[in-house]
């Protein structure tokens, strides 16, 4: 009662106005009121009085105590609090009341102060209230406010290094334990308080030597037993923070699984997962699961690639020295200790962990050297030197005085030097072809010289092979005759309809000659028996309704169905020709020739011809020496008619993923570990087997697959290979599986990416190729696979390979899947595959679209190191005649120089440069304008040899060959090189090219967009003071993707920079822009994955889209040609608004800047990590949200993990 009316009076005594009013005007801007409060506060020495003043202030504070909290902060409140505690303690006995009011306000106030922890320390309050804790235990009322303290005072590290000295974690233990459902608000805190003290690591060896993880763990059992209500989930997931804590460190990861927390954890959780609201107890179980899953050795003898190929001279340094400077016998898997701690405790005094979190969002890669902003064309080779690449530039002296205008077939351009020597440089060494029969794991046909056949069977001996009959000029897609609008559906004719084409009939003649042709192929053939198939199946028909491909090509096949099982050739080599890996098997003796039915493809694929690809493969050197054919490859891709949307990603499917993978520890009777693949046995790679598991191969060119372990029955470990002469880079896959069961759902694990995060996440699929589907008129990749996810697994990354970083771990790409056909074979990719021999293959069908106004000539640019042929096509108009007008205005075209394909695996990159060439030999206006608007020099693959050997990055000399521009090495790198010889030519002799752009792939983004180089915008982005003469600057580098971002669906001008970094100094599009003086020079990412904008938005990408991309770059280019007519570029967007038309959307957007390295973090929540390092690494979330990409955030992304496909 005293206190009641003391607390009236004094009230009344500084207002006498209302409590609610008098507290609002305390708290209001400009009132002394709190000042007049805390003086008569820290003047006081009276009990009662300050009593009083502790009940207004806990009043005051507690409405609206956000703004009110951090003004009595600001007043210096806080330390008076600390005062008066420090004074009551040494009071004997302490008035319990005003402790508790003392700790009731601090409680209030310690979170809003970013010095409580160190105020507390200084004043001595730490030890107050340490001594008053255990001096109450019993006494609930004022244990609970000292516990609230506590908590606050533990989140400084030094305070929790402090308290755990003085016996508070031993003190919250006694709080917590044993169970019991009384009190339960005070072992929520008590809970809390423990939690942050175990974030030290110093605290968290005291918790295990004191063998409390077995306490937490009993603890935890026991409440997920009785709270059956789920009333108490905060206090389980206290205890579950308490081991997570305690589990950063190498001894309480041992405790734990001494203790059975595996378990325990596993069996609680799984009994969780039908309650929704159970989720987080769920997401940090397993968490602190996957922390303390042992690391494994990843399966192998060495990261370094299967394939060795040795270089002519090493580098002086960088990675690929490092690799030839590796001691032997280094293992180079794992490291020799798990050295992520060290016994020693090295925290430190952070006073202010906020303040000293990293709040450094400006990106140190930006360049901000003037002198090199600004482009200065440096040849940087004499004149003398590059003389001799004028033979690459006939076009820029040819005079055509020999050449008849009126004739009906063009004489006027070179032959094609490219196909005639990659036609005649013929390996004979044995080829395998699969064939239409071919149902089983390794029936292919082997493609033998004359001397291999067999005479006793009758067959006519092998021909040579012919030159490809020619085909009518005809544009394969008819791209050229899409309506090219943003808004508008692109008006595709689908393959349906164009087979109906009174111009694409094909004469029965010819079409008997192609029947007669292909069957050439298989006329001489080598099959052994490895297994039998069932009589009758490989001859039964197998068209559906609705199938794309409904004309069939009859093979002769000189064996009979029945019985039929192919010999794969291993190695390639002729010496190892009758080498056999597993049975063996006997020839089968009924062959007369049964007729087989195959798709043909030539009237949907009209650049496409098996035979041809056989001849191209043959000229085709890989390191393997491959002497297979795969069947997609052979038979080619017809695009589906169908829509293949982004995947949704169902709740919870890497939380189950990540549990299976558990439960290869808590049950590990289930596990089969059975090796049924690997390279590294080069021998006898397919390891044979009962039937009971999958037969793997990846043998052929382009393929990617290393190792195979079958975990489960329906379950496999995937290993993919390091690019060759690097112990790195596993993200591009391509492989063969056959020996499948029906209906049976498969999990494939491919167990050693490194990237830390996947379009995979996001709704990206994998691809698969049925062999039975195409035989059924069919032949297409289709995105599939479900239960998609990519998290970081329990597989060590080496130090060595994860560039001297420890503690890293290997990340998991999983996807599910099942198989429609018996006796199937299906080829799985990372995205569609384009090989070195598909491109050459192309190039050569494209010479028959050649008519009398197409100048193209292919030339050779170089040879690589693996000794494959660099192509370089040149592509313009004819002039009209050869007067001196017609010539000058021929030679005197403005040049576009384009690229491809410098990264193996960016496929995509491939498909848009097929787009554009096909484009460009079109027969439509606007390819006719556009050959006479300019003269098209292109690389279309600038690593061949990568590609080929099923490379990711890399080519043969271990090497990104786009970070080799700046200084090229003629050995090493001969197409960059070579390629940077050419524009040095043409810089030299003032031709320098209008645009230069280089195509790659994104495996991080979604959409179709563009990398530039400005000046201006790369000071935008950086704290660097320029003048207005060094933002000079015209700003015709935004036109080509303003265009594009006007007329191409799947390209996206909010995703496109024009920032200028230090690590992309080295690139073609830095160095084109930089030294060879191309405003316009780009790098032009397709996504691997799909769009989330415009009309393919929610669409994954295909190949007909990314053909289309390569289109609608020339149409761009041919409006890029008024827009340079044009004097004023200030005007720019309003005429590009006129020129393209009223009916298209106009899109304007700021350039977009993203910190990067090689791929920029995507912007899309999601927890997939839970990194095993991370202390304070909340649990993983399967909340997959969308972030607005903001470009004036920059902050939003994360640069620890960057690298971008350039």
């Amino acid at each position: 009662m005293e206190y009641r009316y003391g607390r009236r009076y004094y009230q009344s005594a500084v207002s006498p106005e209302p409590p609610e009013k008098s507290g609002k005007e305390v708290m209001s801007k400009g009132s002394s009121g709190m000042e007049v409060i805390l003086a008569s506060l820290e003047n006081t020495r009276d009990v009662p009085t300050t009593l009083n003043i502790l009940y207004i202030l806990s009043e005051l504070l507690t409405v609206g105590r956000g703004r009110r909290v951090g003004v009595f902060v600001s007043k210096g409140g806080t330390g008076i609090l600390f005062q008066i505690l420090i004074g009551a303690s040494k009071e004997l006995p302490p008035s319990e009341e005003l402790m508790l009011q003392l700790h009731s306000l601090l409680a209030k106030v310690g979170p809003k102060d970013r010095k409580f922890g160190v105020k507390a320390r200084l004043s001595g309050a730490l030890n107050v209230t340490v001594n008053l804790t255990k001096q109450n235990l019993q006494n609930t009322k004022l244990l609970l406010p000292c516990l609230q303290v506590l908590r606050v005072y533990s989140t400084n590290s030094v305070n929790a290094i402090s308290l755990g000295k003085n016996g508070v974690v031993e003190i919250m233990f006694k709080i917590v334990s044993p169970y019991s459902k009384k009190n339960t608000s005070l072992l929520k805190v008590a809970l809390d308080a423990l939690g942050a003290l175990l974030k030290s690591k110093t605290n968290a060896r005291r918790a295990v030597d004191g063998g409390h993880v077995h306490i937490l763990l009993a603890l935890y059992q026991d409440w997920h037993r009785n709270d059956t209500r789920h009333r108490h989930m905060l206090i389980r997931k206290g205890l579950l923070v308490c081991l997570r804590n305690i589990t950063n460190i190498k001894l309480g990861r041992k405790a734990f699984i001494d203790a059975d927390g595996m378990r325990i954890l596993y069996n609680s959780s799984t009994e969780c997962l039908p309650v929704r609201t159970l989720d987080p107890l769920i997401n940090t179980s397993s968490l602190i699961m996957r922390k303390c899953f042992p690391k494994n050795r990843l399966p192998l003898p060495t990261i370094k690639s299967a394939f060795h190929y040795q270089l002519p001279h090493i580098p002086a340094a960088g990675p690929v020295a490092q690799l030839y400077s590796q001691p032997p016998g280094v293992d180079d898997v794992v490291d020799e200790s798990d050295n992520e701690e060290t016994d020693a405790d090295t925290e430190n005094d952070t006073e202010n962990e906020e303040d000293e979190k990293d709040q450094n969002t400006a990106n140190d890669d930006i360049e901000t050297d003037l002198n090199k902003l600004h482009p200065k064309k440096n040849p940087g080779r004499p004149f003398e030197e590059l003389r001799v690449y004028e033979r690459f530039f006939l076009e820029l002296s040819e005079d055509f005085q020999g050449y008849n205008f009126e004739s009906s077939k063009s004489a006027s351009t070179t032959s094609s030097s490219f196909s005639s020597s990659s036609a005649s440089n013929r390996s004979s060494r044995p080829i395998i072809v699969p064939t239409a029969q071919a149902l089983s794991p390794k029936h292919a046909h082997t493609l033998s010289s004359q001397e291999d056949c067999n005479p006793t069977k009758g067959q006519p001996p092998l021909p040579a092979p012919s030159a490809p009959t020619p085909v009518p000029p005809l544009t394969p897609l008819e791209l050229d005759t899409i309506h090219l609008t943003k808004d508008q559906e692109a008006h595709i004719p689908s393959p349906d309809t164009r087979t109906t084409l009174p111009s694409l009939a094909r004469p029965p003649s010819q079409g008997q000659m192609m029947e007669q042709d292909l069957a050439h192929v298989f006329e001489c053939v080598s099959l052994e028996q490895e297994g039998a198939l069932n009589s009758g199946q490989g001859g039964r028909g197998l068209k559906q309704d609705g199938s794309p491909v409904n004309a069939t090509r009859h093979i002769q096949s000189p064996l009979l169905l029945g019985g039929i099982a192919t010999r794969r050739v291993e190695g390639g080599s002729g010496s190892n020709l009758g080498s056999e890996c597993g049975s063996e098997g006997a020839e089968d003796e009924g062959g007369e020739g049964a007729v087989l039915e195959v798709p043909d493809t030539a009237l949907l694929l009209p650049l496409h011809d098996p035979d041809l690809y056989v001849e191209m493969v043959k000229g085709t050197h890989s390191v393997p020496q491959y002497a297979e054919v795969a069947y997609p490859d052979y038979f080619g891709h017809v695009p589906p008619t169908f829509r293949e949307p982004l995947q949704e990603r169902v709740y919870g499917v890497q939380r189950s993923k990540i549990f299976q993978d558990i439960e290869r520890l808590i049950h590990p009777n289930d596990i089969v570990d059975k090796v049924v693949y690997d390279l590294d046995i080069p021998s006898c790679p397919v390891v044979e087997d009962d039937g009971e598991s999958l037969k793997f191969n990846s043998q052929f060119e382009s393929g990617n697959l290393r190792k195979a372990v079958q975990v489960r029955k329906y379950e496999y470990d995937l290993v993919l290979n390091s690019d060759i002469n690097s112990n790195h880079y596993h993200q591009w896959f391509y492989f063969e599986v056959s020996g499948m069961r029906v209906g049976a759902t498969y999990r494939f694990n491919i167990i050693n990416s490194e990237k830390s995060n996947s379009q995979f996440n996001y709704g990206m699929q994998v691809l698969m190729y049925s062999v039975q589907e195409a035989i059924s008129g069919k032949p297409r990749w289709v995105r599939t696979g479900t239960d998609i996810c990519y998290y970081k697994n329990h597989f060590a990354r080496s130090s060595i390979a994860a560039g001297g970083q420890k503690g890293k771990s290997y990340y998991t790409m999983t996807f599910s899947t099942s198989f429609s056909h018996k006796d199937d074979v299906c080829y799985f990719a990372y995205h569609y595959p384009y090989t070195y021999s598909t491109l050459k293959m192309h190039l050569s069908k494209l010479e028959a679209y050649r008519t009398p106004h197409i100048y193209l000539r292919q030339d050779v640019l170089c040879e690589t190191l693996g000794g494959n042929s660099c192509p370089l096509l040149t592509i313009t108009a004819m002039p009209e005649s050869n007067s001196n007008d017609h010539i000058c205005q021929f030679r005197n075209r403005p040049l576009i120089f384009l690229s491809a394909r410098v990264h193996p695996g960016e496929t995509n990159a491939s498909w848009v440069m097929k787009g554009t060439l096909e484009f460009l030999m079109g027969s439509s206006p606007l390819a006719g304008s556009l050959r006479e608007s300019y003269i098209f020099k292109i690389v279309p693959m600038l690593n061949p040899d990568g590609v080929v050997n099923g490379n990711h990055r890399c080519s043969l000399s271990g090497e990104d060959l786009n970070r080799q521009w700046q200084n090229p090495n003629l050995e090493l790198h001969p197409t960059i090189y070579h390629t940077k010889s050419l524009l040095q030519y043409l810089a030299h002799i003032q031709r320098a090219p209008l645009v230069y752009c280089d195509y790659h792939g994104h495996s991080r983004k979604k959409n179709v967009f563009m990398y530039g180089c400005s000046v201006k915008e790369t000071v935008w982005q950086s704290n660097i003071s320029a003048t207005s003469s060094d933002l000079q600057e015209d700003l015709g580098y935004r036109a080509l993707p303003k265009i594009l971002s006007q007329i191409a669906p799947a390209f996206s001008m909010g995703s496109c920079s024009f920032v200028v970094e230090r690590s992309k100094e080295s690139t073609a599009r830095v160095v084109v822009w930089r030294e060879i003086g191309v405003q316009r020079s780009y790098t032009m990412e397709s996504t691997l994955c799909g769009c989330d904008q415009g009309k393919y938005k929610g669409l994954q990408i295909g190949t007909r889209e990314l053909e289309e991309m390569g289109a609608q770059f020339c149409v761009a280019l041919l409006r890029l040609k008024r827009l340079t007519g044009l004097r004023n570029h200030q005007h720019l967007l309003d005429l590009e608004s006129d020129i393209i038309g009223p009916h298209t959307k106009v899109v304007s957007s700021s350039t977009t800047y993203v910190m990067e390295e090689d791929e920029p973090f995507f912007l899309e929540a999601i927890d997939y990590s839970a990194e095993s390092g991370d202390e304070d690494g909340e649990p993983e979330t399967e909340h997959v949200t969308e972030l607005p990409e903001n470009p004036d955030h920059p902050e939003q992304l994360s640069d620890s993990e960057t690298n971008h496909s350039e």
